[in-house]
């Protein structure tokens, strides 16, 4: 009976201490950029998202997949440690596209609380 006894109130303490842990948690500076207006002769813009793992676990970046071909989201596939930072790089292509306003998001599925978080990129390319 004592070993039962001893047994469940080392799991009972086990399992507290897992759940007192933060679990990763992704934290980005800006989560819109704004390229403004560019010239068509110049049709590539790109830029870089920066976060904080801001949690107590290491943060990985499981995908991060743009709304379009023409926008191309780049990122390390290492572990990101609690408070550390990590970059986000975005590529967009507007060769071949139309004149005018455009706006692009960039979903990131991550391994933190919250596992989905979307990105936005836009601007307006003129002649």
């Amino acid at each position: 009976m004592k070993k039962l006894l001893l047994f469940t109130m080392l799991l009972i303490c086990s399992m507290v201490t897992a759940q007192a842990q933060k679990p990763a948690e992704i934290k980005f500076e800006e989560s819109i950029h704004h390229f403004g207006q560019f010239s068509k002769e110049t049709p590539r813009q790109s830029c870089t998202f920066t976060f904080t793992n801001v949690g107590e676990e290491p943060l990985v970046i499981n995908q991060a997949v743009a709304s379009c071909g023409c926008t191309v989201p780049k990122y390390s596939k290492e572990p990101i440690q609690p408070g550390e930072k990590g970059m986000i790089e975005v590529s967009y292509n507007g060769a071949g596209k139309s004149l005018g306003f455009f706006k692009k998001s960039i979903t990131v599925r991550t391994n933190g609380a919250v596992e989905l978080t979307r990105l936005y990129i836009d601007g307006t390319m003129t002649e």
